[in-house]
Parts: C-alpha cells; structure tokens; sequence
C-alpha cells in the first residue's frame, strides 16, 4: 500500500508541475509578445518582480519532483506534497500573484504591479501571527492572571463542587 501511495503522490506531482511550467511560459510569453507588439511596459518592473516567482517555481520543481532509478526505471522518491499547506502553498500563491499581476499590467499599465504588492503584505500578516504564537509558547502569558470563576479555592473538590 505504502508504494501505492507514492507511486500516487509522484503522478500527482509531476502532473501539478507540467501545468504549473506550461502557466508560466504561457503567462510570460504572452506578456513579452504584447510588450513588443503592442504597448510597452516596464521590463524592469517585470524583471524585479518575477525573480521570486521564478525562485519559487525552481524550489517546487526542485523538491516535488519525482526521482526515478536510472537503470530499472523504478521510483526512487516520490518528491514533498506539493499539495501541504503552509509553505509550499505560500509559494504557489506567489506565483498566481505573479501570473494575475502580469495580466493586470497588460489590461490596466505599469499600475497593474499594485497587485503584486499583496505578497508582501500578506507575508507580513503571516509572520506577526507567527511571532505571537511564539511569543505564546515561549511564556509571553506568565503575567495573566486566570479569571477567578477558574481560579481553584481553597478546600477540597467536594467543597468546590458545591459552592
């Protein structure tokens, strides 16, 4: 069963990486032609802004990509979830971002790079969720007080329970 799995997982992944290079290309091709063809936009601003979706697009290939044997052609490693949440989600949300921020440019000008600005932004969000609950676990409630319906009494439970 368990080989049934990540024989299951790699066809998953190696699919989700097809459509994933095949968006891409499609996404930035388009962009380039109708940056020569018919309105120009700022390469540099496409440049700068794409290098993080494609850093993205190379650690999932990287990581998720199913390893086959040379020799037997049997599966080596089926390559990490890229269906996980958390960081891996975080990058492909990245890289649809980066895709809708493409074709924002196209349809409203250099403006449409606006939209790009909620990476940041909502890795920001993220980051201080993450630095509280550490916070939390590292006793940053040491000095809260619990509320004194929860605090115990004195006495024993029999005494507790009825009062």
């Amino acid at each position: 069963m368990a080989q049934k799995a990540k024989k299951d997982r790699a066809k998953s992944n190696t699919s989700t990486l097809n459509n994933l290079h095949i968006g891409t290309l499609a996404v930035n091709g388009v962009f380039l032609l109708f940056n020569l063809l018919f309105r120009r936009r700022s390469l540099l601003a496409y440049i700068l802004l794409s290098i993080p979706c494609f850093i993205a697009e190379y650690i999932l290939e990287s990581t998720g990509r199913p390893k086959y044997d040379a020799n037997t052609k049997a599966l080596k490693s089926s390559g990490e979830d890229l269906a996980a949440p958390g960081l891996t989600e975080y990058m492909f949300d990245v890289i649809w971002i980066t895709w809708a921020s493409l074709v924002s440019v196209m349809l409203f000008g250099n403006w449409g790079w606006i939209l790009w600005a909620i990476v940041p932004v909502y890795g920001a969000y993220k980051g201080y969720g993450l630095l509280g609950m550490a916070r939390g676990m590292m006793g940053g409630n040491q000095g809260a007080r619990m509320p004194e319906e929860q605090m115990a009494g004195p006495g024993n439970r029999r005494q507790r329970r009825a009062a």
